[in-house]
């Protein structure tokens, strides 16, 4: 008899790349700007000096001390920009921008308009062109509106390979197509977990007892309800797509015009999404949107309003005016609002090294706190999109000619940031698209003495996702916002201008 040695198959798994960090050409490491006003500074300094020497004496301490806090940097950013962020921060507390308060009694409609970059926004209700409706978050300030999408999500652990793969490229492909839509501003990939508060579970096993039924069946019905929830979880997977109407090619003056264009291009969106492994697409109503908010500013609300929503209640209860907290303290590296306490982060740095599919699976799976984990993606133009990766690629040119005058070695990461910015370009040139992504975290606790075990949590799931977040130090509001699906966007706060 012949014993063959048997060896087990070799399962290859398929890893993406491709997320890199955008640097411009520039000196010490610096950007653009950075750079013009380093040598902004030394040419300064030596003009005064070729007028008068003695002007040197009163430009050089101030030139040394500009370059200083613009060179120094801590975690990614000057000394510049952490002073700056610092006296903003110092110039809102004092003026009392950090804080809510609202009473039982109110004068005005406008009393409780919610906070922050939410104050501007407004609900509408809209028509979907097939005898339904939907919810349109409109921004008054800028004129985006944003519409959401309800959508379950598909595990890729439960299909074979291809399929996850087929997956993944198809969601390539409808991020790539984002480019030809010049109305679409960004898009927000939120998944919504928490702990099921039982309200569910319980509104569906009463509304089905029998009440002939024994009393020891109707018993362990009851055990059974009352224990679930805490091995339960509730999830939620949400695209809030934020569409500008004034980058349309028709000209849209009114609001109604532009809510249908909206409608329109809503329907090819979802369509195309639901290859990309999701199922069951479904645009979330106005009262939903407002129910959403409600939960995030107030987690023990959470019951109520699933409750709301079993009971067919909602429409009714449920309107954006009263979505918003009652009262809130925006503190420095944390949110108190309401009935809960919580801490958000903004994603810092990606994995250096190429990725599975399921890299952000342990992130965002459920955990023992509410949590929401969202993904913002700013699409380019098809049009833009080649002129980015071209100056990328010459900055990392500029970068190598001037380590080689220097007479510096290469290392190992400037190696691989130029070869990544070689093959955005090759990639662009065949097809696919290019968007600016980023990430916010946000995770709530009812208890504030449990806040350090949920950030814990959180920081640990992040390491295990081979990503590095960083919690939003005196930007605690605006990244709460950017979690809920209300088309708010960090970035463009600090530009949006008025209409």
């Amino acid at each position: 008899m012949t014993v063959t040695e048997l060896k087990p198959a070799e399962i290859e798994v398929r890893s993406y790349g491709g997320w890199r960090r955008t640097r411009g050409i520039g000196l010490f490491g610096l950007g653009e700007v950075g750079t013009i006003v380093v040598i902004a500074s030394i040419v300064a300094t030596l003009a005064a000096a070729s007028i008068n020497l003695r002007l040197i004496v009163l430009f050089a301490p101030l030139a040394t001390a500009v370059v200083f806090v613009t060179v120094v940097r801590r975690d990614g950013e000057s000394l510049a920009e952490i002073t700056l962020r610092r006296a903003r921060w110092w110039w809102g507390t004092l003026c009392g921008y950090h804080r809510l308060r609202c009473g039982v009694v109110t004068e005005s409609v406008g009393a409780w308009d919610l906070p922050g970059p939410l104050a501007p926004t407004r609900l509408l209700s809209a028509e979907d062109g097939l005898g339904g409706r939907f919810g349109l978050v409109w921004d008054q300030r800028t004129g985006f509106l944003t519409a959401t999408l309800k959508c379950t999500a598909l595990s890729t652990w439960l299909v074979d390979g291809d399929q996850s793969d087929g997956w993944v490229s198809n969601w390539h492909a409808w991020l790539a197509g984002l480019g030809y839509e010049p109305t679409v501003a960004w898009v927000a990939v939120t998944v919504d977990s928490a702990p099921e508060p039982g309200s569910t579970l319980t509104d569906y096993v009463a509304g089905r007892l029998e009440p002939q039924a024994p009393e020891y069946a109707r018993w362990v019905m009851a055990e059974l309800v009352r224990t679930s929830p805490a091995a339960a979880a509730d999830v939620q997977t949400r695209v809030s797509i934020t569409f500008d109407p004034s980058a349309s090619p028709e000209r849209l003056d009114d609001l109604a015009d532009q809510a249908a264009d909206v409608s329109r291009l809503l329907t090819g969106m979802a369509s195309a999404l639901a290859e990309c492994g999701v199922g069951n697409i479904e645009r979330a109503q106005d009262w939903e949107l407002a129910g959403i908010l409600r939960t995030a500013f107030d987690p023990a609300a959470r019951g109520e309003v699933q409750h709301l929503h079993a009971t067919g209640l909602g429409p009714e209860l449920l309107s954006w005016n009263e979505a918003g907290p009652t009262g809130h303290v925006e503190e420095w590296r944390q949110y108190v609002h309401d009935t809960g306490v919580s801490v958000v982060w903004g994603w810092h740095e990606a994995p250096r090294q190429r990725v599975t599919s399921n890299v952000l699976a342990r992130l965002m799976t459920p955990g023992r706190f509410p949590k929401r984990v969202t993904l913002l993606y700013r699409p380019y133009s098809a049009a833009d999109s080649a002129d980015q990766l071209e100056r990328q690629v010459n900055a990392a040119a500029f970068r190598e000619a001037v380590r080689r005058a220097q007479g510096r070695d290469e290392t190992a990461r400037d190696q691989a940031d130029r070869a990544q910015a070689v093959q955005a370009a090759r990639e662009e040139a065949i097809g696919a698209g290019l968007v600016r992504i980023s990430c916010y975290v946000t995770v709530t606790v009812t208890d504030p003495a449990e806040l350090p075990t949920a950030v814990a949590e959180v920081e640990a799931r992040a390491g295990q996702s081979k990503i590095k977040l960083r919690r939003l130090a005196g930007s605690q509001l605006a990244g709460f916002c950017a979690t809920l699906p209300a088309g708010v966007h960090p970035a463009h706060l600090t530009k949006r201008g008025r209409r």
